[in-house]
């Protein structure tokens, strides 16, 4: 909808809308700080209201680390429905949400409620970032190494939820991921320096979609290994019943770009299926790759190399069996 706006001209403006990134970015005067900002909210994807508010947090925050940003600040969205949630419920939600934000070290200060037929919940999310260390999506090198720093399967774990026939060991480890903040991924990130050419968080475009936007801005193809893309465990074995209608659009929308030949019929969904509170997709330099992987993990960020970038060809993605 922004697309066809007249183009910027205040020259504080370092990232907006046009690149697809995850927040935009700017500078505060000529030598001074940046600010990255950024908004998310959405629907419940649990039923417990303490939880929902954590995961709403983690969500919103992790497009400010996912630039290499540091939050500072957050306003709270949100949209309830008449005589539909108790004030104790309601009460449980922004708890949750609170409970993330100071882990995370940032003030709420302040927010905006209106009446909503559904339930929405998020935060408008102001951070800071070195301008001369921003992490675009559009810095990805031929060569480099690509890292995933969380499973995927939060998008069918939760259409599974919404059915009732999920494993509670599978609701529970997606939960875990969901609420479990970007943070520290990103603060051993940045003791790497110049060999984080690249970022992104893998949400609702999902890993093919968000892929794809990374690709494109930097002119070059993702090339993924399907076997080792991290998943929840167990998830495989609920695909079949349980793809949200965001795994389909996002198939419409990025598949004529992605290859996936003789890749698993229950695997590929998981590609495309619509993350909440997902983890970074990096691309790193490859002579750091190994280090930076030790150390994530070091850190307990559950992280794998998944991949490597190549010269651009005919798909912005591929995904090798």
């Amino acid at each position: 909808m922004l697309s066809d706006l007249p183009p910027q001209t205040d020259p504080g403006v370092l990232i907006d809308f046009r690149t697809a990134d995850d927040a935009d970015v700017y500078r505060i005067g000529p030598d001074g700080p940046a600010l990255v900002q950024t908004v998310d909210f959405f629907t419940p994807i649990v039923d417990d209201p303490f939880t929902y508010g954590q995961i709403a947090a983690a969500n919103s925050l992790s497009d400010v680390y996912a630039m290499g940003g540091e939050p500072l600040t957050a306003l709270a969205i949100a949209g309830f429905p008449d005589g539909v949630l108790d004030a104790a419920t309601i009460r449980q939600i922004f708890l949750g949400g609170y409970d993330k934000l100071r882990e995370a070290g940032v003030a709420l200060l302040g927010g905006h409620t209106v009446r909503d037929p559904e339930i929405k919940f998020g935060y408008a999310v102001t951070g800071r970032v070195d301008p001369d260390r921003i992490w675009s999506n559009a810095g990805a090198r031929p060569g480099d190494r690509l890292i995933l720093t969380k499973p995927l399967g939060t998008g069918i774990v939760g259409t599974a939820i919404k059915k009732g026939t999920s494993p509670q060991a599978l609701v529970d480890a997606a939960v875990a991921s969901m609420i479990r903040l970007n943070r520290t991924a990103a603060a051993v990130l940045r003791t790497f320096g110049d060999a984080v050419h690249a970022c992104t968080d893998v949400t609702g475009f999902g890993l093919a979609g968000h892929g794809s936007e990374m690709a494109a801005a930097s002119m070059v193809t993702l090339v993924f290994d399907a076997p080792r893309v991290p998943l929840l465990p167990g998830v495989r074995e609920i695909v079949a019943r349980n793809q949200p209608g965001g795994l389909r659009s996002n198939r419409d929308h990025f598949g004529s770009g992605v290859s996936a030949e003789g890749v698993a019929p229950d695997l590929l969904p998981l590609f495309f299926d619509p993350q909440t509170s997902g983890g970074l997709l990096v691309s790193v330099d490859a002579s750091h790759a190994d280090a930076i992987i030790t150390a994530l993990r070091d850190a307990d960020v559950p992280a794998v190399i998944v991949g490597e970038v190549r010269p651009r060809s005919s798909y912005r993605i591929e995904f090798r069996s």
